[in-house]
């Protein structure tokens, strides 16, 4: 059972969620934006105690938090659009991008790892009280996980290009890519990026209600 949006949350709707996604051509059912809302919530309620995050607003949470975690959910499609999707979400904090990437896409399978470990019990909460079956959460180093391989490994804010690559190699599959989210075109890290890694694309994100510029870097072994 999804809890419901503290007091001061109640400006965040299930409806503006659903509305804000469609100006990026995603479609959400009401269940998939209930279930949004459900993590906001739960986001706000437990950063009051752990400190999972410094955006806490309705609006900002909506913004920087589901808003742009959705952002790359069409570019993830593309990626691969049949069912099965691997997705690995890389020193995934609160949740982001992974949890709004699990609920906007139901036939991927997300598994979250972080190594702080209120962090991960803050994300098996969520997938206990979300329902979300294609949630998988680990604590500890991504250095140190296999031998399961994923198609996408993800991060947000997690570390430089060179240094998400070095750090996941090991753990992509044949033919996988890694998808990093940033902010301004990433010109020195692509620049940094070892030999043995190509830049497939880099995408400039559209996130409404966020003044900011945002890009999604596509990289995949030679």
């Amino acid at each position: 059972m999804i809890e419901s949006l503290p007091p001061d949350a109640n400006v965040l709707s299930a409806e503006a969620v659903r509305r804000a996604s469609a100006e990026m051509d995603l479609q959400l059912s009401q269940e998939q934006a209930d279930r949004l809302v459900g993590f906001a919530a739960l986001l706000a309620k437990w950063n009051r105690v752990h400190n999972l995050t410094a955006v806490d607003t309705p609006s900002s949470v909506l913004s920087h938090h589901l808003l742009d975690s959705l952002s790359v959910v069409p570019e993830l499609s593309r990626i691969r659009a049949e069912r099965g999707l691997r997705v690995l979400d890389v020193g995934a904090g609160g949740g982001l991008p992974g949890i709004p990437i699990a609920i906007a896409l139901p036939s991927a399978t997300v598994t979250e790892i972080d190594k702080v470990q209120k962090k991960t019990a803050f994300l098996q909460h969520v997938r206990a009280e979300l329902a979300l079956a294609n949630v998988q959460v680990v604590h500890g180093r991504v250095e140190d996980q296999g031998p399961d391989r994923y198609d996408v490994i993800i991060s947000r804010a997690f570390a430089s290009l060179a240094d998400m690559v070095r750090k996941t190699a090991h753990l992509l599959a044949r033919d996988g890519v890694w998808a990093a989210m940033k902010g301004v075109f990433p010109a020195e890290e692509i620049g940094a990026l070892p030999p043995t890694v190509q830049l497939v694309r880099a995408v400039k994100l559209r996130v409404p209600l966020l003044g900011a510029e945002r890009h999604l870097v596509v990289l995949r072994p030679r």
